[in-house]
Formats: C-alpha cells, sequence, structure tokens
C-alpha cells in the first residue's frame, strides 16, 4: 500500500495544537510533548489495525514519532525517507551487485530505500510470506516458473505492463506474474588444476569418477539436475522433456555417494568449489564467472549442455511497500546501462537486448545470451516446471536425504 503523507488524515488533527502553539510561543512542556506523541501512537495504530497502513509502515512512522520528531511527518520528504522496498535475492555477490546496479540508482530517482535479503526466495518462502498475513518482503528474484504457479494461487500481483515495458524484454519472456531482468546457466564449473589439460565436455563427464575423479556438488532445489542426469544418461537434448524423473531420480540416487555437497543458494556453490571439496559442480553461470576471477581462473567453466533460464522479479501480493513502487522499481531495472552493470558484477545475461551491443567483445564469453553461447545450451521448459515442480521436488528432496 502506498500512502502519500499529504493524506493521512490524521496528521493534522494530531500535530495541529503543536503547530498553532509554534507559531507562538516554544514548545516547552515535556508532558504536553508526550501527549502528543501518544495521540500519534494511537492514531497510527488504529489504522494499521483498519489496514489502511501496513504493520511494517507503522512500525517506521512510530520510530519517528518515539524519536522525538513526529512534526516531521507532515512533510512528504519525511515520509519518503520512511518508505522502502525489501529485494530478496540469492545472497552472496548478489546483495551488494543488486545495491550497486539497481538500488543505490532508484533510492537516487525516488527517494525510496531499497534493503537487499540475502535469504533465497524458493517458491516455499514466498508462499510462507504471503500466508503470514504480514509479508515483510516487497519484490523476488523468482524463477519464472514459481511465479507461474505463485500467481495462479493470488500470491503475487500482476505485473503492470503500463509501467514495466514488455518492449525492453526479449521476446516471450514477460509472464503475467514476473518480468524478466536477467538470463543465467546452470553450467559445469571444475578445478582445472585437478583434470590438467582435459576439461568436460558435457553432463556425460560430469558423471564420470573415473575418467574426471572427484567429488561432486549438485543443486539442493533439483533445477538442473534432473535434466543433468538424463543428458548423462544418454537423453537427446531435444527429447529432455517432458522429463522422465524415475531414470533421472535412478541415475541421482546412485551417484549419490560421489556427491559432497548439494548447494541452496549461490555463496554456497562458490565455496565448496573455492575451498577445494568439490572438484566440479553444477552452478549458477553468473556465479561461475566470478569463480573462475576469484580462483585466479583454477575454476573454469563451459557452456556446453548448460541449461539457459531467465531470472525474473515479482512482487508480492499485499506487499508492505506498495505495488506501484514496486512496479517502478522493475521499470527502473530495465534500462540498459544498469545492466550492464550486473553483467559486469554478476554475469547476469541482459534481459534487454538494448544492453547487447554495450558488452565488450572481450566479455562476451561469458555473456550467457550471447548467441555462441546460447548455441551450446538447452533452455529449461518454465511451463513444465510450473506444471510439476512441486512433486519432483519433494521425491529428489527424499533421495538426497535419504
Amino acid at each position: 500500500m502506498t500512502i502519500g503523507v499529504a493524506k493521512l488524515k490524521f496528521a493534522r488533527p494530531a500535530f495541529g495544537k503543536y503547530q498553532r502553539q509554534k507559531r507562538g510561543t516554544d514548545m516547552t512542556n515535556n508532558s504536553e510533548m508526550s501527549e502528543t506523541r501518544k495521540h500519534a501512537i494511537e492514531t497510527l495504530s488504529a489504522r494499521a489495525v483498519r489496514g489502511e497502513i501496513s504493520r511494517r509502515q507503522f512500525t517506521q512512522l512510530a520510530a519517528l514519532v518515539l524519536a522525538g520528531t513526529p512534526m516531521l511527518l507532515r512533510s512528504t520528504g519525511a515520509f519518503a525517507q520512511a518508505k522502502e522496498l525489501v529485494l530478496v535475492n540469492w545472497g552472496g555477490d548478489a546483495i551488494t551487485a543488486y545495491d550497486a546496479a539497481y538500488g543505490q540508482a532508484f533510492t537516487k530517482e525516488t527517494g525510496i530505500t531499497v534493503k537487499m535479503d540475502g535469504s533465497g526466495p524458493t517458491e516455499g518462502a514466498i508462499a510462507a510470506q504471503f500466508k503470514s498475513g504480514a509479508p515483510t518482503w516487497d519484490l523476488v528474484d523468482v524463477d519464472p516458473f514459481s511465479a507461474i504457479t505463485l500467481g495462479a494461487q493470488g500470491m503475487l500481483e500482476p505485473i503492470d505492463y503500463s509501467i514495466v515495458d514488455k518492449k525492453k524484454m526479449r521476446e516471450g519472456f514477460g509472464w503475467e506474474h514476473a518480468a524478466s531482468t536477467y538470463f543465467f546457466s546452470y553450467v559445469i564449473a571444475y578445478d582445472s588444476e585437478k583434470f590438467g589439460s582435459q576439461a568436460p565436455t558435457g553432463m556425460a563427464d560430469f558423471f564420470d569418477v573415473t575418467k574426471f575423479p572427484g567429488k561432486r556438488s549438485l543443486y539442493k532445489w533439483g533445477v538442473s539436475s534432473w535434466e543433468a542426469a538424463l543428458l548423462a544418461d544418454g537423453i537427446a537434448p531435444a527429447s529432455l522433456y517432458p522429463l522422465d524423473l524415475k531414470r533421472a531420480h535412478d541415475k541421482i540416487a546412485a551417484f549419490k555417494e560421489n556427491v559432497v555437497a548439494y548447494w541452496g543458494g549461490g555463496a554456497e556453490s562458490q565455496s565448496v568449489l573455492l575451498d577445494g571439496e568439490a572438484s566440479m559442480a553444477i552452478v549458477w553461470s553468473t556465479r561461475a564467472s566470478l569463480i573462475e576471477q576469484d580462483s585466479g581462473g583454477k575454476i573454469k567453466f563451459i557452456w556446453d549442455q548448460g541449461l539457459i533460464s531467465p531470472g525474473a522479479l515479482a512482487v508480492l501480493k499485499g506487499n508492505p511497500g506498495g505495488k506501484d513502487a514496486a512496479m517502478k522499481f522493475i521499470a527502473s531495472a530495465q534500462d540498459p546501462e544498469k545492466q550492464l552493470i550486473m553483467f559486469d558484477k554478476l554475469g547476469q545475461g541482459p534481459a534487454n537486448p538494448a544492453t547487447d551491443a554495450l558488452i565488450p567483445a572481450d566479455k562476451k564469453r561469458i555473456n550467457p545470451v550471447d548467441p555462441e553461447n546460447m548455441k551450446k545450451q538447452i533452455p529449461l521448459d518454465m511451463e513444465w516446471y510450473a506444471k510439476n515442480y512441486g512433486a519432483a521436488l519433494d521425491e529428489y528432496t527424499k533421495i538426497i536425504s535419504a
């Protein structure tokens, strides 16, 4: 809910007496100030109970009152300082990257603070936020298939395409409840020092611990693990979907003893390779390029049989920062220059095609949507995931947890 201070009717009667006295004589009576604050807090509380302001807005405004600055609530500027959006992503380097590319610029443009939360917006976590009745998240870096599922259940706001520009997206990558903001891939990253001049060429090599010895790491949340197992088992890329889950799970179960870690977030995927726990892992391409940098080129990655996926932003239904503010943030993030910053910092493939021309020639090799890289990869089927992900993940979790 977005409420301008000029519309907060409680501000005038709550502070009118103070305003009149200030024009004539200084207000020095502490008890009178306390009564004024008490009146303001009571009014704020009543509005929160009626649902006219969110719980977070109540907390923010009450803090200003208790700090001794209730008169500032009359001004639009003071309320803008209290407004904020919370964007939840997958942690690690993404926190500083999102802030540098999008958060700081949006605050400068609008006066709305953007806070980054790296706790990981899994489908279950987003659903829990909505079902709590008092969500603290506004924007989530979501898999489009999760947005399709959660949107159908009324947990996400429909994207307002009068604010968000579909012309600034690659065709076909704008959904009813999510807007693509970048692309990434699930790729094989490997320790080049352990394999000498030999490099993996696809998922069959990932599952071959005789030819490429050492421990492996897979994604805790299933996506890419099924496709990797089936490709390694001889399924042709064009025949992947619908996924043969039994065949994939049999392959994964038989391979379990070779898996040292199932990573759940970007920071974990980086550490499992940098710390030497695994000689090979299937990780996000956005993190693979960072791992390569951080390891001085020791950890390399390949695009061969990578699994390309769009990343998207979605808005929680009833988000405390307000639907319109969240939509404006997504629109702001469509700017090519900002997406170039995200590419430079995190290796995200830009959602806005206009950014492509801004990428230097020597950096194209780490861009998942560069034509040379795209032709080696397989796109994830978002519609299959929307229909099947929940049940598939339940079975996968049982296998890797057993």
